[in-house]
């Protein structure tokens, strides 16, 4: 099992949102998140003033696959929330050693 952590722009949320359930993903976990990586933030203008701002708004995504649908999960998300520009987000996989459902005791991928 893998654990899937992808940064995207907020925008691109119901895209990949709807990318992952067509190949079954069926939960996930989505957060607001501030941050900022080679993109650098950017300036705003606000009443006539010129500010920098360095963290910029994103969307965090965790979500927990088998691992026979890693490959798949992560090509809809890349395919989803790709618009070619900078700061498009990064992905993030890592492995998970156990997962149990609290309600029901099931325990690894039959708790996913």
């Amino acid at each position: 099992m893998k654990k899937i952590e992808a940064i995207i722009k907020p925008f691109k949320l119901d895209e990949v949102r709807e990318a992952l359930s067509e190949i079954g993903v069926s939960g996930m976990t989505v957060t607001e998140v501030k941050g900022f990586g080679r993109q650098k933030g950017h300036t705003e203008l606000y009443r006539g003033a010129e500010y920098v701002v360095d963290f910029l708004p994103k969307i965090k995504l965790e979500l927990v696959v088998a691992d026979n649908q890693v490959d798949s999960a992560i090509e809809a998300i890349i395919n989803a929330a790709r618009t070619g520009k900078i700061g498009d987000g990064k992905i993030f996989v890592t492995s998970v050693e156990k997962i149990i459902r609290i309600r029901t005791g099931e325990i690894d991928e039959s708790a996913i």
